[in-house]
């Protein structure tokens, strides 16, 4: 058995113009500062240059040096916003533009190459760096029709995770070549949000064995899903594990929908970790039973609180939550310690005399 690594901190939510989130470095040492013991690096310019880690095994040294200076480590590198932009719809063209690099703005085919190209670099910076996870979202052409009304019509669905298939193919299979799992963050307003749509995907790319999961149970409640069950279900198939709680406290005005309401109003919301519904004693005790290889995460994304406190309290919250598995089971005291001819004697299968 296996115990979880951690704590560490995704850094997206926190990146910012002022110390200590600036760079790198400082980020770094803040994080330690808070007890944490690795930090997941969002592929931001800010941080870290995806081209050149992809390149340079002596830039990917420095990345190494500059965190391991301030007592943490990298547990995985993060292209959300590029793995988005893989595929758009182009309802959220517009909205989604300003994720790309300014030369591809505007174009949408510009964009997705952009974003493929992207991604593979992260396969290979993942590599160079030593690692053997990376998150991501898998983009969406279907999440428009989501709900089916009107009626959707036949083959939409399939057309679409063919086509998102297609593009990601050519990524996983880099992501393969350079022994890095691809963990899909199962997300809202993802083609990929919940175990049917990521079973969709994962057949029509030929259950691709980097084609893999980034458990986050917060997701999972505004959807009112089994996330212990999930856990049962795609354990063998979750790498990577964001820790974010979340709550659901439906009214006779709203519900999982929440009325386009705001963060603060949903009926559905993410809180700081302790402060909402999730049951995180049964899911450290779920990702143990089944030996989950990778690291404790925080995700911080809270309505109310403020994100220095939900980060301060977050690494005592998970250090207290991770489970040090034993090394021998607890009756072992007990053993009999018989031997096979004992052992047919006891069930009264003995050779007769």
């Amino acid at each position: 058995m296996k115990t979880i690594k951690g704590p560490a901190i995704f850094l997206a939510q926190f990146l910012g113009d002022e110390l200590p989130f600036d760079n790198l470095a400082h980020l770094a040492a803040w994080a330690k500062g808070l007890g944490y013991e690795g930090i997941q690096v969002p592929a931001d310019p800010r941080l870290i240059d995806l081209e050149k880690a992809a390149t340079s095994d002596a830039y990917c040294d420095e990345l190494r040096r500059t965190v391991s200076d301030a007592g943490v480590c990298i547990t995985e590198l993060s292209t959300h916003l590029q793995g988005q932009l893989v595929a758009v719809h182009p309802a959220y063209d517009a909205l989604f533009d300003g994720f790309a690099a300014p030369h591809v703005r505007g174009n949408p085919a510009a964009r997705t190459e952009w974003a493929i190209a992207q991604m593979k670099y992260a396969a290979a910076a993942s590599r160079r760096l030593g690692l053997s996870a990376h998150v991501s979202f898998s983009g969406a052409l279907a999440w428009p029709y989501f709900y089916p009304w009107p009626q959707r019509p036949a083959g939409l669905v399939e057309e679409a995770f063919a086509e998102l298939a297609a593009r990601w193919r050519p990524i996983l299979d880099a992501f393969d070549e350079a022994g890095v799992d691809v963990c899909y963050e199962l997300h809202p307003g993802e083609d990929l949000h919940d175990g049917v749509t990521f079973e969709r995907f994962l057949k029509a790319v030929g259950n691709h064995p980097r084609a893999n999961i980034l458990f986050d149970p917060s997701h999972y409640v505004l959807q009112q899903l089994d996330y212990l069950a999930f856990i049962d279900i795609y354990h063998e198939r979750i790498k990577a594990f964001h820790v974010k709680d979340a709550e659901f406290r439906p009214s006779g005005r709203q519900g999982v929908y929440g009325g386009y309401s705001g963060w603060v109003e949903r009926a559905g919301r993410f809180r700081s970790l302790g402060d909402g519904q999730i049951d995180f004693k049964a899911i450290f005790s779920k990702m143990a039973q089944y030996d989950f290889p990778g690291w404790a995460v925080l995700e911080w994304e809270c309505a109310l609180k403020h994100p220095e406190d939900g980060a301060r309290e977050g690494a005592v919250f998970i250090r207290d939550h991770i489970i040090r598995v034993a090394e021998r089971a607890f009756d072992d005291f007990a053993g009999s310690g018989a031997n096979r001819e004992q052992l047919r004697g006891v069930l009264g299968i003995g050779e007769k005399s």
